[in-house]
């Protein structure tokens, strides 16, 4: 089984941006999104895929994920997936023996960043960036997938 062992985290403050090597921007969908599963469309550096994820609330989740055409994908954003699409720039950073990807979310989740960081194994350990702040791993309002149907506009 394929599985996704993630941390996530609110940012603190702008000082990673200093220490970026890579970003690109993201524009994904949901064909659905309920408590047991979500499935995804993505597109990202001119590639799209397919992504399953079990509903699971914290670190550690199924996922599968499979390359589809970029036609494809577009079409299945535009006419199936459920509106509003989440769009946002994703960052690299490393920072210890670890990637960090920090999410900028644009549209109506404009304001929202966090940081994630995955790991090969549950427990292991990672260093934390002075820029980190609060864990939100086991809150579901910050999964991209509930972003979508409950934006970050909406919380205030």
């Amino acid at each position: 089984m394929a599985q996704e062992i993630e941390h996530k985290f609110l940012v603190r403050d702008d000082s990673w941006r200093k220490e970026v090597y890579r970003f690109e921007p993201l524009r994904q969908g949901y064909l659905v999104s309920d408590p047991v599963r979500s499935v995804r469309i993505r597109i990202a550096a001119g590639q799209s895929h397919l992504n399953i994820k079990s509903g699971t609330l914290g670190v550690s989740r199924s996922e599968y994920e499979y390359e589809i055409p970029l036609a494809d994908a577009r079409e299945i954003l535009e006419q199936l997936c459920s509106k509003p699409l989440l769009e946002k720039t994703r960052h690299f950073v490393r920072y210890g023996d670890h990637i960090w990807e920090i999410d900028v979310f644009e549209g109506d989740n404009a304001g929202l960043v966090v940081a994630e960081v995955e790991l090969a194994a549950l427990g292991e350990s990672f260093a934390r960036p002075p820029w980190l702040g609060e864990e939100v791993s086991h809150d579901p309002r910050y999964y991209n997938s509930e972003l979508a149907k409950h934006p970050y506009k909406e919380w205030r």
